[in-house]
């Protein structure tokens, strides 16, 4: 695939990746890599909203929804889609947009990958500079609790260039340890501006301030999440954080980590019913997940896992169709509601009725 710049009539940006690798392209995408999106259009101090590990793929993570640091400021990745090209199962090929095929551009923004093959994305880009820094204050968790409130509250008022974030694991010694803060793209004096209020939530431990680049911040994940590691994970959305849901958040017990990040901003901008994607009201997502390489240990890591999760369930609203990682048929329910499946299998019908395309996290 390869990737280049073009520009609408009306002055906005857009990155086009489609067709074969080029020699004359110096950055491939499309359908390759998240890393790829990020360098081509960080060489103008422009990008669209992307996963935060750079070797995930843009065609599952965008026919998925799409979360990333910029979905507060610019909407999810499948928010920022111009246009997708799709070779159908029997072998058309689609130039698909918000009046072309209307019916398979509301699936695509949220749907999964179960309708044919996307060879290409057009994707708006916004100008949101090289910049960006992390914030995070440790705490111990005898001591977690208030700070994690106080966290939330100040969740109420985070400006949309912000992405609230608050975790849970183990420090370098091994001892459970929390943390909150907040991941800022764009000017850093600007991020700064919102550390004291964060500062005033308690007496951390520690406090790590990094400065860095947007690309670096793409990237920072990428070990932690390398390939050949044996990994599960689980997700909830959740509509409100309440004192429960927080200390079952900070329940350790040999859990595996854990992330809340503050939804909200751009997302729900738009409507519901526009996207298959679902849970725009969610104000908080929950994720958690481990990795190990040795066989054995399959079973408790998994179950570990799944009872840590389990324990957020009563105060969750949903889940995000790409954080699906059983085969479980009830899983897409929680994903959708009934109305956008019904509408989903009607496009599978139409598009793909021969069930062609059957290996995606969305069984329909």
């Amino acid at each position: 695939m390869h990737l280049d710049l073009v520009e609408e009539s009306r002055g906005q940006r857009l990155l086009r990746g489609g067709g074969a690798v080029q020699a004359d392209r110096t950055v491939p995408g499309g359908g390759a890599l998240l890393g790829a999106l990020d360098n081509a259009s960080q060489r103008y101090g422009l990008a669209t909203t992307a996963g935060n590990v750079s070797h995930t793929g843009v065609g599952g993570l965008t026919l998925g929804g799409g979360i990333g640091w910029l979905a507060r400021a610019y909407g999810l990745t499948c928010d920022n889609v111009a246009s997708y090209q799709l070779v159908t199962a029997d072998g058309a090929v689609l130039r698909v947009t918000d009046s072309e095929h209307p019916d398979l551009f509301w699936g695509l923004r949220g749907g999964g990958g179960s309708f044919g093959v996307v060879t290409e994305f057009e994707f708006r880009l916004h100008p949101v500079g090289t910049q960006a820094m992390t914030v995070d204050l440790y705490y111990d968790l005898d001591q977690a609790g208030t700070a994690l409130r106080r966290w939330r509250d100040l969740c109420a008022e985070a400006p949309r260039q912000a992405t609230p974030v608050a975790r849970v694991g183990r420090a370098d010694d091994g001892r459970p340890i929390a943390s909150v803060g907040y991941v800022w793209v764009g000017d850093i004096e600007d991020g700064l501006r919102l550390l004291p209020s964060y500062q005033a939530i308690g007496r951390p431990v520690e406090q790590r301030i990094s400065e860095l680049s947007y690309l670096d911040l793409q990237t920072r994940s990428d070990d932690t999440e390398r390939h050949a590691l044996r990994r599960y994970c689980k997700g909830h959305y959740l509509r409100a954080l309440p004192d429960a849901a927080i200390d079952a958040f900070l329940a350790q017990d040999n859990n595996p980590g854990a992330r809340l990040t503050l939804n909200g901003g751009a997302v729900t901008d738009v409507p519901d019913a526009a996207t298959a994607y679902s849970h725009r009201d969610a104000l908080f997502e929950f994720t958690t997940g481990d990795d190990w390489t040795d066989p054995v240990e399959d079973e408790p890591r998994i179950s570990a896992t799944r009872t840590y999760a389990a324990a957020l369930e009563p105060y969750t609203s949903g889940t995000y169709v790409n954080t699906i990682a059983d085969e479980d048929p009830n899983a897409v329910h929680r994903a959708y509601s009934q109305e956008k499946l019904a509408r989903l299998h009607q496009l599978k019908q139409t598009y793909d009725p021969a069930n062609v395309f059957n290996r995606t996290a969305l069984k329909i």
